[in-house]
Formats: C-alpha cells, structure tokens, sequence
C-alpha cells in the first residue's frame, strides 16, 4: 500500500545504528500462501502491519524502496529455498533481509537492521498520520514525478468511487503541468448518477518525491453563483419592462444592476453604465447631462450628494427634481440587504401637470363662485364641508382656512342655530343633508338676529353632495315651507 510505505519512510530513514540485535530483538515475518499470517512484537512495532490483513503486495511496497531486489510476487510451490536481499542505510552499515521459502510459505527475516525500532513518539505521531487520513473530510494523495498516484486518504478513495472510472491506480484529476512549488486550479468532476457536475479547487504542492494535491469542493459555492445570476437575470427581464428607472448600488457603491427605463431617463449610455460605475461617477453624470438640478456651487453639491446616500441607506430619501427641460422627476433612494442601495427614478411630469391643471381650475372656481352674492356651503355625503364661498364665510363668521379639524352638519348648523332666530326646520335640514334616498330640493327661511330675513335653498347634487344656498330673497313663513317639502317629498 502507497499510504504504509509513506507513513514508514521517515522511519526507515531516520534511525541511528542500531545495536547488534538479540534473537528476541530480530524482527520476523511469516507469509502462507501469499497472506500475512505473523509477526513476532518486533516486527509489528517496526512496520505498519496486521496479520490476517495484508497480503505479499503490500508488504513489497512498503520495503522495495529500501531492499530493490525484493520479489515482486510471491513464489508459491518453491520446495525449500532461501534468498538474501542486502541494503545499507550507509555503506559501512549494511543489513540483510533473509526470505526463506518452503512450499507455499516464507518467512523474513531481518539481520543487522540499519535503524532502531521505533520510538514511543514516532509510534504515536504514527498513529495520528493514520487518523488524520482516515478523518481528513476533503480528497488528498501525492503523485510522484511521472504523475501516478502513490499516496491518497480515504476521501479520494470514496471520491474516486462515484467516478465513472474504477481503478484508483489512475490520478483522479488530470492536473495541468506546472512547475511552480505550488499551484490551485478547478476541476470539474462528473459522477454516476449525479444531477450534474461538481466542482474542486485542487491545490497542489511540491513536497519531496512528488507533488502533494488537496481538492476541496466549490460544488455548492458554484451552484449558489449561478441561482444568484439566474436570479439577477430573472430581475433584469422583469426590470426591463419598468417605465422607472432603477440602479442598484452595491456595498462598495459601483453600480450593480440597471434597466433600460434608467438610460432613457438620465441621458446615460449603455457604454457608460455596463462597467459599473461608482456612485459619485453616477451622479456627476446625471448633472453633467443636466438631469438633475443644477447645484450653486460644487462644494455645497458634492455635501448634498452625501446626504442624500445618508438619507437613502436608511430609507428616508425622497425629492422631486425640476429639470431645465421642464420635466420633473421623483428620484427615490431605499436600502437593499448586504449594504446596497437602490435609486428609483420616475418622470413624473404629466402627474405634476395635471396636478397643477386641476389646481388651477380649483382656484378657478374658487374665484367664481366667490363672486356671487348668495353664500354657498357644500357638504358631502358623508355631512362634512368641503366647500364655502366668501359670502358664506362673511355671512356665518366662518374661518375655515385656519380650522384643521373637518367641520360637519352638525356643526354649521349648531353655528347657524346661534346667529339666527329660532327655527323647527334646522333639524330637517340636517337629515336632509345626511339621508341617502328621497333626495329633493326645498327652501326654509333663515332670519339673522338683527338682519332682515333670508332664504335658505337645500339643493342635492351628484355623488351625495349637497348646497345649502343662502340667499337674500323674500322670506317664506315656516309653515309654509314645511308644507313646500313635505309637498316636493
């Protein structure tokens, strides 16, 4: 076995030399039949052995390094024979390796071995070089200099069992060439049965004899690479129907993703925008192609540049930008997971126009109807004012643009109760305001303490609404107008 014969090489050549060695100290070994049958103590604390376990081949590759001449196979049917294999760990210090061989058994035997047996520490750090190849989770073995395996650990063996190949003879990965102490590379690797390929990063170092090799698995590094592009992709497809621009910052502030609603919004040309960019190169852009307000100075610009990233990495940065052209943008700047930063940026100007269309026509008619005499409140379904003229405003005594609580129903007429004379037909005007069905038109007279009587007209409109319109016209008895509703009802 290549793993033995490395764990023992140190040893065999570490050693001092040894004293002449008793019949007890002669290590001896016993073969039947090509298998290891026994070991005397000496033998077993010498090498890496178990009886019953190992087998001629093994016990060729552990000594042929030392004894060159050692028989490759085992001679089985030789009647009665004996061979001595000689070597020296120096020239003046030989020693010999007796086979002796009867039938279809051998035994060797050492004589005048050049080293000393092992010691309690070498047997120890022995023993943890066995561990440390039996536990080591990830593929290890050594190549010598032609590039056959002579070493491996029980990873690689338990790797090499799911390749397609079956002989762990042959090196696991065909490395490329190299001539550097030490080298990484990544390998693909394919197994029987496997959903698809893995992937290792073999590091390979020069150690004495050969190269060393350590593959560690990227499999699921790789895998979670790719569901991360394929994720981005999938983003990048449904981004590129957006009419908001978007970019994406990472934490090291270069621009990460982008849509095509952002090139046609800022001006910025995909040439620009593909090799990532840094923030700050980002919005020098946008000033320079004037799609953002034009800063006073460069100084002040370069700050509110820096508050604005401030205010985006906690979510509160949000600004319309007026440009020179007229349009007008709302660029909003929120936090993304591992430190990013997304800008959205949306034309917003028809938003703005028909806002200030539909302002200017509010004030329009604001000023409209506050050129009538008659003093106009308008109330919701719902019973709240969402509407007075300025003559109802003078009328009542009404502040209504310094209120911020809404005003109801209930509350103007609480208000008219006070400033007028008695009335049984405020009650009714109140439901009339308030109900949902049977909706008709009627008139009451209203009678200012002091003022001359008026006429109040009660007018349903569309989406539940209603006017109450108080005009200065001939007063109409109560009674009267009591009879005027009930009749219109």
């Amino acid at each position: 076995m290549p793993t033995v014969a490395l764990s023992l090489f140190w040893i065999l050549r570490s050693g001092t030399p040894a004293p002449k060695a008793s019949v007890e100290e002669v290590p001896v070994i016993f073969f039947k039949d090509g298998v290891l049958e026994y070991a005397n103590e000496v033998a077993l604390a010498r090498f890496p052995i178990v009886t019953g376990s190992q087998n001629w081949q093994d016990i060729h590759d552990i000594l042929q390094p030392f004894y060159p001449e050692f028989p490759f196979t085992f001679q089985s049917g030789t009647t009665s024979q004996t061979n001595i294999v000689s070597t020296a760990c120096e020239p003046e210090q030989r020693s010999n390796l007796q086979i002796d061989w009867r039938n279809n058994a051998a035994s060797l035997t050492f004589h005048d071995a050049c080293d000393t047996a092992p010691q309690t520490a070498d047997i120890k750090e022995l023993e943890l070089l066995r561990q440390i190849k039996t536990s080591l989770p990830h593929a290890a073995w050594k190549t010598d200099t032609n590039g056959a395996v002579v070493w491996h650990n029980d990873a690689y063996l338990a790797l090499y069992d799911r390749a397609p190949k079956g002989s762990t003879a042959e090196p696991l990965f065909m490395l490329p060439v190299k001539t550097d102490e030490q080298s990484t590379c990544r390998m693909e690797f394919k197994s029987d049965g496997a959903a698809g390929p893995e992937w290792f990063d073999v590091n390979s170092f020069a150690v004495d004899g050969g190269i060393m090799h350590h593959a560690t698995s990227r499999t699921a590094l790789i895998r979670a690479e790719e569901a991360q592009r394929d994720f981005v992709q999938t983003l990048a497809k449904t981004f590129a129907h957006l009419s908001i621009g978007l970019a994406i910052f990472n934490r090291d502030r270069q621009l990460a993703l982008f849509n095509p609603a952002l090139t046609d919004l800022t001006g910025l040309s995909i040439s620009f925008l593909s090799p990532r960019p840094t923030l700050d190169s980002f919005f020098d852009a946008l000033r320079e192609n004037r799609r953002m307000p034009e800063p006073k100075n460069y100084k002040t610009w370069r700050q509110r540049m820096a508050d604005l990233v401030s205010a985006a990495e906690i979510g509160s940065f949000e600004e319309s930008w007026t440009l020179e052209t007229g349009q007008t943008y709302r660029v909003k700047g929120r936090p993304h997971p591992d430190g990013a930063i997304a800008f959205l940026i949306e034309d917003i100007s028809a938003e703005v126009s028909l806002t200030r269309n539909f302002r200017a026509e509010l004030e329009l008619g604001q000023n409209l109807v506050d050129t009538f005499e008659d003093a106009l409140a308008v109330f919701s379904q719902s019973g709240v004012l969402t509407f007075s003229n300025k003559a109802y405003d003078l009328l009542w005594g009404f502040e209504g643009e310094s209120s911020f609580a809404n005003v109801t129903i209930t509350d103007a007429v609480r208000l008219w109760k006070e400033k007028s004379a008695p009335n049984p037909l405020w009650q009714d005007l109140q439901d009339a305001v308030m109900t949902l069905q049977d909706r008709t038109e009627w008139t009451m007279p209203v009678c200012l303490k002091g003022q001359t009587p008026m006429q109040c007209k009660i007018v349903p409109i569309a989406s539940g609404a209603t006017v109450v319109r108080f005009s200065r016209q001939a007063a109409v008895h109560p009674a009267a107008a009591k009879q005027l509703k009930n009749n219109r009802s």
